[in-house]
């Protein structure tokens, strides 16, 4: 039973001998790590960030009546250029009752007046011829007929123009006329005829019967999230991507950062404005999405090299690399770096554009040396 176990164990000491021997052996016949190297090169760097948002209008002006009724007549439709003066819709005044009934008492109350202050006249007047009275009170006779009938002309005007909307003597000032108060093109018409509108006053803002635009001064509005927004400021370049527009990129400066954010979706946003400086002769419709690059800082034609290529210092933390001296020997070099977009990085000092870099974190395994 001893010589069993002593047999099994010697076995099992020769198998583990003989197997590390064996492992030993296919170790040796690896071939050896050859490292890749990677040189320089010269890039333009952009380093941004990206804001979501439209294209919209600098100046829209919305055209209201200022007299309630009903849209009788639409003399526009949206996507017409229109000049300020041009006539947009008429409307048709649906009376108020009430005024109408009182303007109409002041009517006949003024008639009243008028009738009395004219017999009057009259008899001042013959009195007058006869040498009775002076000069003083047929003045004064006469002074009075003419208020009445003033009176009564400016109190059938008022009757009119609650019962219509005009009257007579008032030309081009006529409030069923609406007219266009600028120059543009005509973005949207929202009443139809029939419609009923409300007048623009202290109390009401007013129907809107169309909403006028220069399309040739468009902006950018978007939103930027707070993590972001202490990156960027006024008067920074941006370049601007229209989604129903491909391949254009639109050049805009930053003009406008909201003070005060704005939580949407439980994220702080700011709104921002960017004025478009080249838009050459293509259209961009009101409202397009677009996505806003806002470049941050810029690197023209430098020398870059990929940012994984780059190791740190483990104490100091200073970027270096390792570059080639002799076949798959390498020699640390520190690094000044500049501008990351993330993939490439600004190399301001420490390299050559002629070193061949090591690739630290990428090993190949061949049976040839990389020349």
């Amino acid at each position: 039973m001893k010589k069993g176990v002593t047999i099994t164990i010697l076995v099992f000491i020769a198998l583990l001998f003989f197997g590390a021997l064996y492992y030993l052996y296919a170790k040796n016949q690896e071939s050896p790590v050859v490292f890749v190297t990677e040189k320089s090169e010269i890039k333009t760097i952009v380093k941004n960030t990206i804001a979501t948002g439209n294209i919209v209008p600098d100046e829209e002006v919305l055209i209201k009546p200022n007299i309630s009724g009903i849209i009788e007549t639409v003399y526009i439709k949206a996507g017409e250029t229109i000049k300020a003066g041009d006539l947009i819709a008429k409307i048709k005044v649906v009376a108020n009752v009430s005024n109408l009934s009182s303007t109409q008492n002041q009517v006949q109350t003024a008639k009243i007046n008028l009738d009395n202050q004219e017999k009057l006249f009259q008899r001042q007047k013959t009195l007058f011829d006869k040498g009775v009275i002076s000069a003083n009170d047929f003045d004064a006779a006469q002074l009075a007929y003419k208020q009445a009938k003033q009176n009564y002309t400016a109190s059938k005007q008022g009757y009119d123009i609650v019962k219509t909307g005009t009257t007579s003597g008032l030309g081009s000032y006529a409030n069923t006329l609406i007219r266009s108060t600028v120059n543009g093109m005509v973005l949207d018409v929202p009443v139809k005829v029939g419609n009923q509108v409300i007048e623009s006053n202290n109390f009401n803002e007013g129907t809107t019967i169309a909403s006028v635009a220069d399309v040739g001064r468009m902006i950018f509005v978007g939103k930027i999230d707070e993590s972001e927004v202490g990156k960027i400021k006024v008067n920074l370049p941006i370049e601007i991507t229209v989604g129903a527009i491909e391949n254009k990129k639109f050049n805009a400066v930053l003009t406008d950062i909201a003070p005060k954010g704005k939580t949407e979706n439980g994220a702080i946003q700011f709104e921002i404005k960017a004025s478009l400086t080249n838009r050459d002769d293509t259209f961009i419709r009101a409202g397009l999405s677009a996505n806003a690059s806002i470049i941050l800082e810029k690197s023209d034609k430098v020398m870059a090299i990929k940012e994984a290529l780059i190791q740190f210092d483990s104490k100091t933390q200073k970027p270096f690399v390792e570059v080639e001296t002799t076949s798959q020997k390498f020699v640390r070099k520190d690094l000044v770096l500049g501008v990351s977009d993330g993939i490439y990085v600004e190399i301001k000092s420490g390299l050559k554009t002629s070193d061949k870099i090591k690739v630290w974190n990428q090993g190949l395994k061949t049976d040839e040396k990389k020349p």
